[in-house]
C-alpha cells in the first residue's frame, strides 16, 4: 500500500457518520438488560440447577467398602499408595512429572508435607481414645524402629495385594501391630471421627482439606463416585460438574487434549504418563500466543488483509465510495 493509498484510507476512515442516527436511553436500556438477564439466570438456575450431591466422607467409604478402606490404611503404612509415592510437593517418595529432561515437581521442593504414615494413620489413633487392642498396638508400633516398621508394613501390605484386597483371604504371618492398627482407623472411620480428626491436624480453624482429598485418592472411592458421576478425563470430567451438567465450558480445550493420542495413552507412552505437565506447558504456550497476538508480524495484520467489517458494514462503504467518486 502506498503511502498517499494509506493517507485516502485514514481521511475515508476518519469521516463523520452520515447514516441513521437514534435516540436511546443508556441506563434505562442498561436496567432493563439487566433485569432480563437476572430473572432468566434465577429462572435457568432453579429447573437445570446442579444436583445437590452429598459430600463423601470416610464414614460413607468405610460404611460402603471396609475392606478397601483397610487395606488403604495398610497401604499408607507400608508408604506403597499413591500420595507415600508422589513425590514434591508433598514429600520425596518419587520424581513426580517431567516435560523431556524438565522436572517440574523436583524445582518446586517439598512445600506441603505430608507424611502418610503419621498423618493419616498414627495421628489420629493417637489423638482419640482406642480400644485396648488398638492403644497396646500403637505403642508397640512407637517403640519399634524405622527398618521393623518397615518390614511389618510392608509384608502385610503385599500379602493384601496378592489377594487382590480379600482380607479373609490373607494368610497369617509376622505383621505385628498393622492389623490392629488398620482395624482402629476402619472402626475411627464408621464412626465418623476420623473426618474431624484429619481436619483438626493443622488446627482448630481449618480450611485446608488436601490430606483427606489425597486420602481418599488412594482407595477406590474417589474413583468411583468420579466414574458414577462421570468425571473422568475420558468423559470430558474437567468441564462438568456431577452427572454430565454443565460446568466450566471455557475448559473444554484443556479436557480436549486428554482424548486424543499420546496425551490419553497413560501407560504405553511417556507423554501420556506426564500428560498433566505437558498439556499444561502446551495451554500456556497457546495462552501466551493470544496475549501477544497484536505483537506477533503477519497475524496483526490479518484485520487488515481478510477485510471481513467491510463485508459487514457493506452498505456503508458502498454509499460512501459512491459519494467519494461524486465529490
Amino acid at each position: 500500500m502506498t503511502k498517499a493509498m494509506h493517507s485516502d484510507k485514514e481521511l475515508f476512515d476518519a469521516k463523520p457518520w452520515h447514516g441513521k442516527n437514534r435516540k436511546y436511553d443508556i441506563v434505562k436500556e442498561g436496567v432493563i438488560a439487566v433485569t432480563v438477564v437476572s430473572l432468566l439466570v434465577l429462572s435457568f438456575s432453579l429447573f437445570f440447577g446442579s444436583p445437590d450431591e452429598k459430600p463423601l466422607t470416610f464414614k460413607g467409604w468405610a460404611a460402603s467398602n471396609s475392606d478397601n478402606f483397610y487395606a488403604t490404611a495398610v497401604s499408607e503404612l507400608a508408604g506403597t499408595s499413591g500420595t507415600a509415592t508422589y513425590g514434591a510437593p508433598y514429600n520425596k517418595g518419587g520424581d513426580g512429572l517431567n516435560v523431556g529432561p524438565l522436572w517440574l515437581q523436583k524445582w518446586v521442593g517439598v512445600t506441603h508435607p505430608i507424611d502418610t504414615v503419621n498423618d493419616f494413620v498414627v495421628t489420629p489413633l493417637t489423638n482419640s481414645v482406642q480400644p485396648a487392642e488398638v492403644a497396646t498396638a500403637l505403642t508397640q508400633w512407637k517403640g519399634a524402629a524405622e527398618a521393623q516398621k518397615s518390614s511389618w508394613a510392608t509384608k502385610y501390605d503385599s500379602a493384601i495385594a496378592k489377594v487382590e484386597g480379600k482380607l479373609s483371604a490373607v494368610p497369617s504371618g509376622d505383621y505385628g501391630p498393622v492389623p490392629a492398627l488398620a482395624k482402629g482407623l476402619t472402626d475411627m472411620a464408621k464412626s465418623g471421627s476420623l473426618d474431624a480428626a484429619l481436619l483438626s491436624q493443622g488446627g482448630f480453624f481449618q480450611t485446608d482439606a488436601t490430606k483427606q482429598i489425597l486420602y481418599f485418592g488412594d482407595g477406590s472411592y474417589l474413583d468411583d463416585a468420579g466414574t458414577a458421576a462421570n468425571l473422568q478425563g475420558g468423559t470430558w470430567g474437567m468441564m462438568n460438574e456431577t452427572g454430565r451438567y454443565p460446568g466450566q465450558a471455557w475448559l473444554w480445550l484443556y479436557s480436549f487434549w486428554y482424548q486424543i493420542p499420546p496425551f490419553n495413552n497413560e501407560n504405553s507412552h511417556p507423554i501420556g504418563a506426564n500428560a498433566d505437565a505437558y498439556i499444561m506447558v502446551l495451554m500456556g504456550g497457546l495462552s501466551l500466543g493470544l496475549i501477544l497476538m497484536p505483537l506477533i508480524p503477519g497475524i496483526r495484520t490479518l484485520p487488515m488483509r481478510i477485510p471481513i467489517h467491510r463485508a459487514i458494514w457493506r452498505n456503508y462503504y458502498r454509499s460512501e465510495g459512491i459519494k467519494r467518486r461524486k465529490d
